[in-house]
């Protein structure tokens, strides 16, 4: 009886504790989000300024979910507070201090996301920071890439969107000549702009990647394949995008390279972009399950 008495009191204090460790890790994130609100303000207002980073809006509402959906596995995981928090915490803090000196954005964006983690591994220790890990580093794809980063990203990938295109249009017999970026036509030139880049179809799309291979593949082999192809299928569509902007301009002039039809022109390649990923992942779902069966029956 006492031995029953005494196991009900430990483990009592074992779950007091724990969710005093808990309670003690949400309180200090919470506080890190009023300390870095206004970076946080700055950092929503160029979500909604950029199409680029539209995607923002819904980074923090996933993470959310995903440390929900590991709520059992959470609540299995022993608290172990680690002092290598203290990592983490020290370069958000570096960061947050040459953002500060420099005038620079994205350090000290980057500084919360590190603050958050460096907390939870600090408070909760390295196994709940090992369940925690994919929903916090996830946050980092909410920051924004500085403009100086992304003119450097951006002028080659008009370089290339440019040249695929040409090619394309030369296979189906039309004069173009490219002048780096400019595609001179017969009656008229495009201009592969930063926005036609495919930088914002590269972001988006390499987002949803994520996501999806989250979601929808157990395999890490198929998950970083997945991610990692983001990244010529948003090149190579986002030629395609301009190569059919230069079919129209040249069939029926130049105001087929702005307006209403352009835009579309974006909805309808992102969808042929995130449909060439989905078959993509079909595809190399059947591989990888073939592969496993003639392994297995050679053994």
């Amino acid at each position: 009886m006492a031995t029953e008495i005494e196991t009900g009191v430990l483990r009592a204090e074992i779950d007091g504790s724990r969710r005093t460790a808990i309670l003690g890790a949400a309180a200090t994130s919470a506080a890190a989000v009023v300390v870095f609100a206004p970076i946080l303000y700055y950092m929503v207002l160029h979500w909604g300024a950029s199409q680029d980073y539209s995607h923002g809006f819904l980074i923090a509402p996933l993470s959310a979910y995903f440390i929900w959906e590991r709520r059992k596995k959470l609540a299995r995981t022993p608290i172990e507070p680690s002092w290598y928090g203290l990592i983490p915490l020290a370069l958000g803090a570096l960061a947050l201090a040459i953002g500060r000196l420099g005038v620079e954005q994205m350090s000290m964006r980057t500084a919360f996301v590190l603050t958050l983690i460096g907390l939870q591994m600090l408070l909760l220790g390295l196994p709940m920071s090992r369940v925690l890990a994919f929903p916090l580093c996830f946050l980092f794809l909410m920051v924004p890439l500085p403009q100086s980063l992304v003119n450097v990203i951006a002028f080659p990938l008009q370089l290339i969107a440019a040249d695929l295109a040409v090619n394309t249009l030369h296979f189906f017999g039309l004069p173009v000549l490219r002048e780096g970026n400019i595609l001179h036509l017969p009656a008229t030139r495009l201009f592969v702009a930063e926005a036609c880049s495919g930088l914002r179809s590269l972001t988006a799309l390499g987002t949803l990647g994520v996501v999806f291979a989250y979601f929808f593949r157990k395999s890490w082999l198929e998950r970083i394949v997945l991610v990692a192809s983001t990244i010529p299928i948003a090149v190579l569509v986002n030629a395609s995008r301009v190569a059919l902007t230069g079919v129209l301009t040249y069939k029926w002039g130049p105001d087929m390279a702005a307006g209403t039809i352009h835009q579309t022109e974006g909805f309808f390649t992102f969808g042929t972009a995130f449909a060439l990923l989905m078959a993509e992942a079909t595809l190399l779902s059947l591989l990888l399950r073939t592969l496993t069966r003639r392994t297995k029956a050679a053994t």
